[in-house]
């Protein structure tokens, strides 16, 4: 069963509340699911955060309401002048598919760098600097609903 994404989602604009019900999720029922690459439409990171220097893109793709809502996403980032830090109050698993992510955080990692086939755990509670010469592209898992100006 193939499913071009930007059909699925449907996704309602609203405030930056996320709610259980403003969305469409993937997980409707048994059976296998396809999200062919190139299907979905990512967002500029650089024009939600509002630092014109960042090259980067995101999309939040909600999974299910079930109990212990999860968000399946794609992350990717150009190398550019200047990184951000981003402050994450949920658990997000990044697997990096290609190129690199040099990473540092509030809790004493200094400089960490993931490539391709790497896997990074973020914990609640954890701001991560994703430093400007970051280039690479990575899928995640978050503990949450989807972020409004992500999804």
């Amino acid at each position: 069963m193939q499913i071009k994404l930007i059909k699925l989602i449907g996704v309602k604009r609203m405030s930056r509340t996320a709610t259980k019900d403003n969305y469409t999720y993937l997980s409707q029922g048994p059976g296998l699911q396809l999200i062919k690459a190139g299907t979905t439409e990512l967002k500029e990171v650089n024009a939600i955060l509002g630092i014109p220097e960042v090259r980067s893109q995101i999309i939040d793709i909600p999974i299910t309401q079930a109990e212990g809502a999860a968000t399946l996403g794609l992350y990717a980032m150009q190398k550019a002048e200047k990184g951000f830090d981003f402050k994450y109050d949920y658990l997000e698993i990044k697997t990096v598919v290609s190129g690199q992510f040099i990473l540092s955080d509030d809790q004493g990692i200094d400089r960490m760098v993931a490539e391709a086939g790497d896997v990074v755990i973020i914990n609640a509670g954890t701001t991560v600097t994703f430093h400007p010469e970051c280039d690479g592209v990575a899928t995640y898992v978050a503990h949450r609903l989807p972020e409004p100006i992500f999804a």
